[in-house]
């Protein structure tokens, strides 16, 4: 599986100051076949330093403030985006912005867990709700049929960990009850989503990085960011009207709900 986003005019990550969504940027730029229009949002621009160099040597990066859990900060990065994109409209939303806030069940608290599910639930489905007209016009505007970043995609960054499925035996041993709740919540609203935007066009995807080497997976996670994100960003690129409403891995498997 190759990446290939010569189709897709533009694309807008959240969360991008470190981390996956930070990868994700660096991995975009590194190729021939990218994006016309790289977005990056990071809730302090001025302090993620690495986004700010590779704007520097990258003309077709555009980095602009957004706090997710901000409906004043979504509202004037949806101004912000749509000048950069123009009629065009905008080709694919990744929600990647998200927090981990450790809690088993001796240590969860009603903050955390309001807390989490605000970011990693709550806060992709008003960030979709307020770029949905960009996303409408991009898949009416964009390239040929059927479904995928050449016309309208939203991916919801999710997490294995958000399967009910398999949070049984062997897969219940990490607890995270806040993370947990807030990525199954997550897939619910990814399918909601696949169900009503399905006759706009604009695909709806979940899809689970892997357990990856960053701040939030630790040092003893088994992937590289880039892994992760070379195989995540060439299954987003391959993207068709058989992945709509899907909840992926990095790989492109399908996995239980």
């Amino acid at each position: 599986m190759t990446l290939n986003f010569s189709k897709c005019q533009s694309v807008l990550i959240t969360g991008a100051s470190r981390g996956l969504g930070l990868q994700m940027v660096k991995h975009l730029v590194s190729h021939a076949e990218r994006p016309k229009k790289i977005i990056a949002t990071a809730r302090n621009p001025d302090g993620a330093q690495e986004l700010q160099q590779l704007v520097k040597s990258h003309s077709d990066i555009h980095i602009l403030p957004l706090d997710v859990v901000s409906d004043a900060s979504i509202e004037a990065a949806v101004k912000e985006v749509s000048s950069i994109v123009g009629a065009a409209g905008l080709n694919c939303l990744i929600n990647n912005a998200g927090i981990l806030i450790d809690s088993d069940l001796n240590t969860v608290t009603r903050d955390a867990m309001m807390k989490t599910f605000e970011s990693n639930t709550v806060a992709p489905l008003f960030i979709t709700k307020a770029f949905l007209p960009l996303l409408k016009t991009a898949a009416a505007a964009g390239q040929g049929s059927g479904m995928g970043v050449h016309r309208s995609a939203v991916v919801n960054i999710s997490s294995l960990l958000g399967s009910v499925q398999l949070n049984w035996g062997e897969g219940a041993i990490y607890k995270a009850y806040a993370y947990r709740v807030s990525k199954s919540g997550l897939n619910m609203v990814t399918r909601c989503l696949a169900a009503d935007l399905e006759s706009e066009g604009i695909l709806c995807t979940a899809l689970h990085p892997g357990w990856v080497r960053t701040d939030m997976g630790g040092p003893d996670a088994p992937l590289s960011p880039d892994e992760s994100i070379s195989s995540m960003l060439s299954v987003i690129s391959g993207l068709t009207v058989k992945d709509h409403g899907e909840f992926l891995d990095y790989s492109g498997k399908n996995l239980p709900w």
